[in-house]
C-alpha cells in the first residue's frame, strides 16, 4: 500500500495521513478476528472459514474494479488513446521504450528489494525493527491465550475481547499522528529549522511509540498472574497497540519519503521481513512460554524491542549522512535533476524532434505532448 500512496500523493503530508489510517485498519483486523472467531466458533468451526470467505470475497471485488495507479502505466495507455485517435505512430510514452523483458523483471521486481534489503541501511534496520514488531504482534495470539485463558479462565468468546484494548490503541495513535502533523505543518509555515529536515518528519512518531511498546511488554509479563485482578494486564494492550502503530505509521512513512520513486521496492522489502519474522516467531511462541514463564518470555520479547528502540533515534542523528551514501538515494537526486534539466530544454526547443512523448503532472490533471530533442 506504501507504493500505492507514493503513487497517487505526491504531497508528503497527505501521503503519510493515508498511510496513517491505512496502518491503523489494518491493524484493526487482527484485533476483530479473535473476536468474531471466539463466538461463532461456537456454532461451528466451519462458520470461523466462511465468515473469513466473505470479508475476501467482498475485499477482492474491490481490488478488481480499483483503477491503476503507477504512473509510468497510466501514461502508457493515455498513449495509445491518442496514438488511435490521432494516427501519429510517434506518440509513445516513456515505459514503451524502456527494456523489457525476464532479465528487467528479475532485476528490477525481484531483485531491488533484496539489495536495498542487503546495501541499504535504512532499508535493512527499518525491516528489522517492523518485523520484529510485527512478529510479536502476532506471538499476542499465542500469549493471550496462554495469560487470559490459561490465568484467568476466560472462555474463547471472552478472549477475544482482551484484544480490544489495543484496537482502541491504534485509533489513538491515529489521533497522534494528526496532531504532530499539524504541529509539523504549523512549524513549517513558520519556517522553524527542524520542520525542514527530512528526520524530523517521521521519526519522533516512533522515539515516542517505541519506548511505549517496550513499557507494554512488561508491564503485561509482570502483571498477568492470579492475583492480579484480569483488568491490569488487559489494559497494557493500549500502549501496546499506541506504539506498534506509532513505530510502523513513522517508519513506513520515512521509507516512502526517503525513496520516494524506489518506495515501492522498500516497502517490498519491509513486507518481505516481516511476514518472515510473523510467520516463524509464532511457532516459537508456545515452547518459549513453557519454558521461561510468562513473566520472563515476555520480558524477553520486552528486551529485544528495548535493543531496536534506538533505530529512529539514530535516523534523526545519522539519517541525513546515510542518505548521502545511499545509492538509491543519490540515483533519486540525479534522476530529479534529469528531469529538471529535460524541462529547461524542451522549454527552449526550437521545434526539432525525433520523438513525441506524453507527459502530464504529478496530479493527473493536465496533459501535453512534449517534443524531445
Amino acid at each position: 500500500m506504501g507504493g500505492l500512496f507514493a503513487d497517487i500523493y505526491d504531497d508528503p503530508t497527505t501521503r503519510g495521513r493515508a498511510n496513517a489510517f491505512c496502518m491503523a485498519a489494518t491493524s484493526l483486523g487482527p484485533q476483530l478476528s479473535p473476536i468474531i472467531s471466539g463466538f461463532v466458533s461456537t456454532v461451528s468451526w466451519r462458520w470461523t472459514f466462511w465468515v473469513a470467505l466473505i470479508v475476501a470475497g467482498f475485499s477482492f471485488s474491490l481490488l478488481v474494479f480499483a483503477p491503476e495507479t503507477y504512473g509510468p502505466k497510466i501514461l502508457q495507455r493515455r498513449a495509445r488513446r491518442i496514438r488511435k485517435e490521432t494516427g501519429n505512430s510517434r506518440i509513445i510514452a516513456p515505459i514503451e521504450v524502456e527494456t523489457k523483458g525476464t532479465r528487467q523483471m528479475i532485476t528490477v521486481i525481484l531483485m531491488r528489494p533484496l539489495r536495498m534489503l542487503i546495501f541499504e541501511s535504512i532499508v535493512l534496520f527499518t525491516c528489522l525493527y517492523l518485523a520484529l514488531a510485527y512478529a510479536i504482534f502476532y506471538l499476542f495470539f499465542v500469549a493471550y491465550p496462554l495469560i487470559f485463558h490459561g490465568v484467568y479462565g476466560m472462555s474463547s468468546g471472552v478472549l477475544g475481547l482482551a484484544f480490544l484494548p489495543i484496537g482502541f490503541g491504534a485509533l489513538i495513535a491515529c489521533g497522534i499522528f494528526i496532531c504532530y502533523d499539524i504541529v509539523l505543518q504549523r512549524a513549517k509555515k513558520a519556517k522553524a529549522p527542524w520542520s525542514s529536515v527530512e528526520e524530523y518528519r517521521r521519526l519522533p512518531l516512533a522515539c515516542f511509540g517505541g519506548p511505549l511498546y517496550v513499557v507494554s511488554l512488561f508491564w503485561l509479563g509482570w502483571t498477568a498472574n492470579s492475583q492480579v485482578h484480569w483488568a491490569i494486564p488487559l489494559m497494557a494492550g493500549l500502549p501496546f497497540g499506541i506504539g506498534f502503530v506509532l513505530i510502523f505509521q513513522a517508519l513506513l512513512n520515512y521509507l516512502g519519503d526517503a525513496y520516494e520513486i524506489f518506495a515501492a521496492s522498500a516497502m517490498a522489502a519491509s513486507s518481505f521481513t516481516r511476514s518472515i519474522f510473523g510467520a516463524v516467531l509464532p511457532f516459537a511462541g508456545l515452547p518459549m512460554y513453557r519454558k521461561l514463564g510468562i513473566p520472563w518470555a515476555t520480558s524477553l520479547l520486552g528486551f529485544l524491542s528495548l535493543a531496536m528502540t534506538i533505530v529512529p533515534f539514530a535516523f534523526i542523528k545519522y539519517g541525513d549522512r546515510i542518505r548521502a551514501g545511499s545509492k538509491f538515494c543519490q540515483e533519486l537526486k540525479e534522476r530529479k535533476r534529469e528531469m529538471e534539466a529535460r524541462a529547461q530544454r524542451l522549454s527552449s526547443a526550437d521545434g526539432a524532434y525525433t520523438l513525441e512523448v506524453i507527459e502530464n503532472d504529478l496530479e493527473g490533471k493536465r496533459q501535453r505532448v512534449t517534443p524531445v530533442v
